[in-house]
């Protein structure tokens, strides 16, 4: 294929960090990327791997200067580069070096044969919303997957309120909930209980993490909805704590509450044209399959 035949010309690469496993794996791919004549730019954890000195300062970076990204590595390292990037406009596309793989999807053993697709044009394009978890004015963070405030630091059950739109939802004793996206529905939410949400689904779940009652079940309410977590009873907000994507966490203070809402701009992501979300499913939990 020649450059001209590419509907991309700038390709970023973005390496699990610290796996040198990953080294053949993004050595074939930039040489691939190179025979056809198209600019390759590293993102650190990809230039540490290949011994490269030379790479961008930051995923952000990347994504400003690149039309398309690969992130080579788990469905972790695809959370870390969508967060950093997501003020940009660029896709990404995953390789899979890790274990379950939802959001890296393809497989190294097909990989250049589905990239070589993918540039020419024949794509799914998937888009994915992120949430954005706030506490006061200046600690903020977002995440892909879910933002779960949990108990810290203490054995006991923590004690909090939920507000949605500004409109009392419920009290609940229990380790924590998790709110989360449709992209996060196979993740920790489908740990606690949580329903499976098709991807491109406007809904956030609301997950209650071991609830001393029955009654707290995991509910579904619009993607647009404000979601404001308050500790209550004798709850000490030093005894919680808010992760975002399992990988990032804020503290709370006296006084301070969670507020979580869809982040604006949402995540492009590219699949090959045989992706479909059911097939995953079944392939990778083992869900729906025929008697």
């Amino acid at each position: 294929m020649n450059p001209t035949d590419s509907k991309f010309q700038n390709i970023g690469l973005i390496a699990k960090p610290g796996d040198s496993r990953i080294a053949p794996v993004l050595e074939k791919l930039r040489g691939f990327l190179l025979n056809m004549g198209l600019s390759v730019h590293l993102a650190r954890s990809a230039a540490l791997t290949l011994g490269e000195k030379e790479y961008l300062p930051s995923k952000a970076e990347l994504a400003r200067i690149c039309d398309l990204t690969l992130v080579v590595g788990g469905d972790g390292s695809f959370l870390n580069a969508a967060r950093e990037m997501a003020d940009q406009d660029t896709p990404l596309v995953g390789i899979n070096q890790g274990r379950l793989g939802f959001l890296v999807d393809i497989s190294p053993e097909h990989m250049l044969e589905a990239l070589a697709s993918i540039l020419q044009g024949h794509y799914i394009e998937d888009q994915r919303f992120l949430l954005e978890a706030r506490i006061g004015r200046d600690k903020r963070q977002l995440a892909l997957n879910d933002v779960v405030l949990h108990k810290w630091n203490t054995a006991r059950m923590i004690e909090f309120e939920t507000r949605i739109n500004g409109r009392y939802v419920d009290s609940q004793r229990s380790d924590g909930i998790i709110i989360s996206t449709p992209t996060g529905s196979t993740a920790y939410a489908l740990s606690g209980g949580g329903p499976l949400l098709e991807p491109s689904l406007d809904a956030i779940a609301l997950v209650p993490i071991c609830p001393h009652h029955l009654s707290n079940r995991p509910i579904v309410v619009h993607g647009d909805s404000n979601i404001c977590i308050e500790a209550s009873g004798r709850t000490d907000p030093n005894h919680l704590r808010v992760t975002c994507d399992g990988q990032f966490s804020l503290t709370l203070e006296e006084g301070e509450h969670l507020e979580v809402r869809k982040y604006p701009k949402p995540i492009r992501l590219f699949h090959p044209l045989e992706h479909d979300h059911f097939t995953l499913l079944r392939a990778k939990l083992g869900w729906g399959g025929r008697p």
